[in-house]
């Protein structure tokens, strides 16, 4: 009888978990429904883990979506050369370490570099150059500090980075929208308009805000300003990212966003590769120019390494590169 009893609460218990397991099963797969996104086949990094430097990959472990570190590339112990460089020319970065490879075949394999926005990688070289992605910490000391022209200086001037800041490249702005354009997206002046979803680099580390924000005024006066970067930041219409060149481009693919403003570069390169997405120009009397600059770290390990590759970004072969994404070389290489 004992046992009977046993068996029958075992019973009823198997039955109240199951009816609960159907209900949460239930509530997941409505919950999935809601929250569920398109399957687009492609996730940071764009480039399947290609753009890795280094000569051993050892154990593959590499799940998109959740273990992925895209803006982290070779081999962070003991590497022959350091790069941190604002990501915002990520994608330029893998033909340029493999044509300096080709130049400098003793740093084959040892290069390591980190394209995170310029002022968090600010903030990796006032940490000793630690940072934590996920479970991970690790640390390494940058060797070359990369970014706009004015956050260069601004690094030597703290006494983060050494003189001189060396000027190479100048890029240009553009509104970044679906294959197609839905939301039939003209010009900066579309984007204040209530409805039009945005998603929009996080001026707080982001330095392309400041040139967003100039362009925006060049169009619309303040009002636009402060409908993209205020009214629509309170009312959800504007989603401020966390890494811009990863983000945009993602949310607009996943149908978050009908634009967002980004370098020129950045959609070249994501309609290169075969992303369904396109760019509206913006006329020269709206745009702005920034100016890229690097500057060797102070106490950088390895600063010899540091200056050929400074040396690299200002010569014919680098800049030939970056030409391919719609870079210029700048006039005035260094500054006075």
């Amino acid at each position: 009888m004992m046992l009977f009893r046993s068996m029958l609460k075992d019973t009823r218990r198997y039955a109240a978990l199951s009816v609960l397991a159907a209900g949460l099963m239930a509530t997941a797969g409505f919950t999935r429904a809601l929250a569920a996104e398109p399957d687009l086949g492609v996730y940071p990094p764009w480039s399947h883990g290609a753009n890795n430097p280094v000569e051993s990959r050892g154990l593959e472990f590499t799940v998109p979506e959740v273990d992925n570190l895209p803006d982290f590339h070779g081999n962070p112990i003991n590497p022959g050369l350091s790069v941190f460089v604002g990501g915002n020319y990520f994608f330029v970065m893998a033909p340029l370490v493999a044509e300096f490879e080709k130049q400098h075949p003793e740093l084959k394999g040892k290069i390591y570099y980190e394209t995170i926005p310029p002022g968090l990688l600010v903030r990796q070289i006032q940490m000793g150059g630690t940072i934590t992605v996920g479970n991970m910490t690790w640390t390494v000391h940058a060797d070359v500090y990369a970014a706009g022209a004015k956050k260069v200086e601004g690094m030597i001037k703290d006494g983060y980075a050494v003189a001189p800041s060396v000027r190479y490249a100048t890029n240009t702005l553009t509104i970044m929208v679906p294959k197609g354009n839905p939301a039939h997206i003209t010009g900066l002046t579309d984007l204040g308009k209530p409805g039009v979803r945005l998603v929009m680099p996080n001026p707080e580390f982001e330095g392309v805000g400041r040139q967003i924000k100039s362009s925006l005024a060049k169009a619309g006066g303040p009002e636009l300003v402060k409908a993209v970067y205020e009214t629509k930041v309170k009312n959800g219409e504007t989603l401020l990212t966390h890494i811009h060149h990863r983000q945009s481009p993602l949310f607009l693919m996943q149908g978050k966003a009908d634009a967002g403003i980004t370098w020129q570069s950045e959609a070249i390169f994501e309609e290169k590769i075969g992303n369904p997405l396109t760019h509206v120009t913006i006329p020269d009397e709206y745009n702005a120019t920034g100016i890229y600059a690097a500057a060797v770290v102070k106490g950088a390990p390895n600063p010899v390494a540091a200056k050929k590759w400074i040396d690299f970004l200002n010569s014919p072969a680098g800049l030939a590169i970056f030409k391919q994404y719609g870079f210029k070389a700048v006039k005035s290489n260094l500054d006075e």
